[in-house]
């Protein structure tokens, strides 16, 4: 099991895991969940106390990912599976992400 905790706009908001198995969850952090004034980290993943499942890793993550070259040279210089897109979102989406979410290892 791998889990990544993810921010918005430097806030924790939720936690993202990947089972043993290869699926994914995510859920809203109870204190994110608490305030009404936070907003759904995506429209595709609206604020519920719920935990989201999936086979593969949620679009909004999987659209956070590096593509073609850039996604091919992050792979080989941190030496990453093109595949494994839990590893490749740890690696490109801590700092410097195009919009307000953030995902940092745990």
């Amino acid at each position: 099991m791998r889990q990544a905790e993810i921010y918005y706009k430097g806030e924790k908001s939720g936690l993202l895991t990947q089972l043993d198995n290869g699926h994914f969850v995510y859920e809203y952090d109870h204190i994110w969940m608490a305030d009404n004034s936070k907003p759904p980290i995506s429209l595709t993943l609206p604020k519920s106390n719920k935990k989201y499942e999936s086979n593969y890793l949620f679009p909004f993550f999987y659209n956070m990912l590096p593509e073609g070259t850039n996604k091919q040279v992050v792979c080989k210089h941190m030496r990453i599976d093109n595949d494994d897109y839990f590893s490749l979102l740890l690696i490109t989406a801590r700092y410097d992400t195009i919009g307000a979410v953030t995902v940092k290892k745990i």
